[in-house]
């Protein structure tokens, strides 16, 4: 079934594919957001150094780089429906290799699960993000997006905590203490950590067969498969593009995704390091990934209620860029002892907190803006977009470099450039509908 974006009209078609969709990004954001508790787990149980561990996030996120291109030619010839089943299916076979990796407590083999599991999340993303942009008008795409934002991040506040009660015991404060005294002989020390490596083969094997189930689901479901060459027409004027690098806003756009999820995974992923920094333990500092997140669904309810009735898209997207800049330099320069919800931390971990707030918006603005008139580049163009995802990746991969020369505080100076180039972005970058002379000659050639 191939609807032009005008034949998904009436409300209750419409509705469907946003539900099914809607359920697809809280099993994403099971899946990725529970990243934040595994470094700090992986760096205990594996015995990492601070850059070892922010692998984890490599592993799941390169293959966005890798894959994103060989991904839209799979939904080509398999249509977005069918590639969103195989995406699951992916994912399910990377979560059973943390069997035999918890099995040998070997980290190689958890980072090969992990890439597999992203590979899966490659297709599903470079199909349900164009998906949700489409069904409705481009116009409100923030708006919808929003809604998956809020489907994913309430998965992600709750899936650290879901993974912790699994994995996590009462008595595991004087665990760690002790496995950090250096007290122990070798043998003891790896029994222990043996059967503390050990405690995931559960989770993760449950976690494959509801993958693999939700794969079934979708596979005959009534979600419809749409032709986004259809619903995203070229605009008058770019009918004669011949390569999608004509389109500038497209590239300045995947850039500006890669600075936003990196800076996005940096304020998720590494809080628990910098809670541990100050002297909390794992049991107390799981819950902080669950605190931006919820920040980040409340900026997802307020986007709701204000675009595009109240603001523009666009001019949210300027507000949280700048928002997110502001806050980053407190992150760097704020020192001040306090007490929030019980936790006696550092000022300036309430500010990676608060950063959740202004990035809720940030992707849905960027995404709309990227894609708009793409026509027969949709499905390219999407996967360039996604490709921009690495930036989850790369990003704590470099904090964590940083934090180990630098100092955990002073590593959130990477958080900086990220919001220079987004407001970059936000104010002049999508509105370069051609390149500078010199760069389009350069492109001509593609």
């Amino acid at each position: 079934m191939n609807h032009p974006t005008g034949q998904l009209a009436s409300k209750h078609t419409t509705a469907i594919p946003i539900v099914i969709i809607g359920a697809m990004f809280f099993i994403f954001g099971l899946v990725s957001w529970v990243n934040a508790i595994l470094i700090p787990y992986f760096k205990i149980a594996c015995e990492l150094t601070h850059f070892e561990s922010y692998f984890v996030t490599f592993a799941f996120y390169i293959a966005y780089l890798i894959l994103s291109i060989p991904s839209a030619f799979l939904l080509k010839k398999l249509g977005y429906k069918r590639g969103m089943v195989y995406g699951f299916f992916c994912m399910a076979i990377g979560s059973l290799l943390f069997i035999p990796a918890a099995l040998t407590r070997t980290y190689g083999i958890f980072l090969t699960g992990l890439f597999i599991i992203g590979t899966g999340l490659t297709i599903l993303q470079s199909s349900a993000n164009p998906y949700i942009t489409i069904v409705g008008p481009i116009e409100s795409a923030a708006k919808r997006i929003s809604i998956m934002g809020i489907c994913n991040k309430f998965a992600g506040i709750i899936s650290p905590l879901i993974f912790a009660a699994a994995v996590l015991r009462v008595t595991d404060s004087e665990l760690f203490t002790l496995l950090d005294s250096g007290t122990l002989d070798t043998i003891t020390k790896n029994e222990l950590l043996d059967e503390l490596i050990r405690r995931v083969i559960p989770p993760y094997a449950i976690l494959s067969v509801l993958l693999f189930c939700f794969g079934l689901f979708v596979r005959y479901s009534v979600l419809p498969d749409l032709n986004p060459e259809e619903s995203n027409k070229e605009e008058t004027g770019k009918m004669g593009k011949k390569s999608v690098f004509q389109f500038p806003y497209l590239i300045l756009g995947a850039l500006a995704l890669f600075f936003h999820v990196g800076t996005q995974v940096i304020a998720i992923d590494t809080i628990i390091g910098y809670a541990g920094s100050m002297g909390m333990n794992l049991l107390e500092a799981k819950v902080f990934p669950s605190y931006t997140l919820t920040a980040t669904i409340l900026g997802y309810l307020l986007g709701i209620l204000l675009i595009p009735k109240y603001i523009s898209q666009t001019k949210a997207l300027q507000i949280c860029c700048i928002s997110g800049f502001i806050l980053s330099l407190g992150i760097i320069f704020i020192n001040h002892p306090i007490t929030i919800f019980g936790h006696s931390a550092n000022l300036s971990i309430w500010f990676l907190c608060a950063l959740g707030f202004p990035n809720s918006l940030i992707y849905a603005g960027i995404w709309p803006l990227s894609i708009h008139g793409l026509g027969r580049f949709t499905k390219i163009g999407s996967s360039l977009l996604i490709m921009g995802l690495c930036g989850n990746g790369i990003m704590p991969v470099l904090y964590g470099y940083l934090a180990d020369h630098w100092g955990v505080q002073n590593a959130y100076w990477l958080l900086i450039p990220g919001y220079i180039y987004l407001i970059f972005f936000a104010t002049y970058g999508y509105k370069m509908h051609s390149w500078p002379v010199v760069i389009k000659r350069k492109y001509d050639y593609f």
